[in-house]
């Protein structure tokens, strides 16, 4: 088994944290597409398509049956969540929404269900750490804003 550091469901940073997780969520909500990171048997990562749901206090996804994901999961729990990507458009960099990742473990909640989906497993996330990244509102300074169940909430400026 693999030993993080302290984790807590969406529901906690929700609690701790709330205005940081609306914007991560929007940014999370802002498409439908995410990009998981895992790692492979020899310890080297994967990049996947992915897509998550929040709700009841969690952040949730699924991989389907037989996947490289899923064995992923299943062998090392640890993943790396990104949001979608939207580029800064040129003279309207402060208009710039950001982008936001989530790390910690996937904990497995069972078989995936309903009517029209493929076999495959759901999961929902123990998070170690979010990241919220952003200019400021002149958009000549990038913010790094994270937070984690042990530090609270840190931000970091880079000019």
């Amino acid at each position: 088994m693999v030993t993080l550091g302290p984790v807590c469901s969406w529901g906690d940073f929700e609690a701790d944290q709330p205005a940081m997780a609306a914007r991560v969520r929007q940014l999370f909500d802002a498409r439908r597409h995410k990009t998981i990171a895992t790692l492979r048997a020899d310890g080297s990562p994967r990049i996947s398509g992915i897509e998550c749901a929040f709700g009841s206090g969690r952040l949730t996804f699924g991989s389907m049956a037989d996947s490289r994901k899923l064995a992923d999961l299943q062998r090392d729990p640890r993943f790396a969540l990104h949001s979608p990507t939207i580029d800064p458009v040129e003279g309207k960099e402060s208009a710039w929404p950001g982008e936001a990742k989530i790390s910690g473990r996937a904990v497995s909640l069972g078989p995936l269900e309903g009517e029209e989906v493929p076999p495959g497993e759901l999961f929902s996330a123990d998070i170690e750490e979010v990241v919220f990244v952003h200019l400021d509102e002149t958009a000549t300074t990038l913010l790094v804003e994270w937070w984690t169940p042990a530090g609270g909430l840190r931000v970091a400026e880079r000019a």
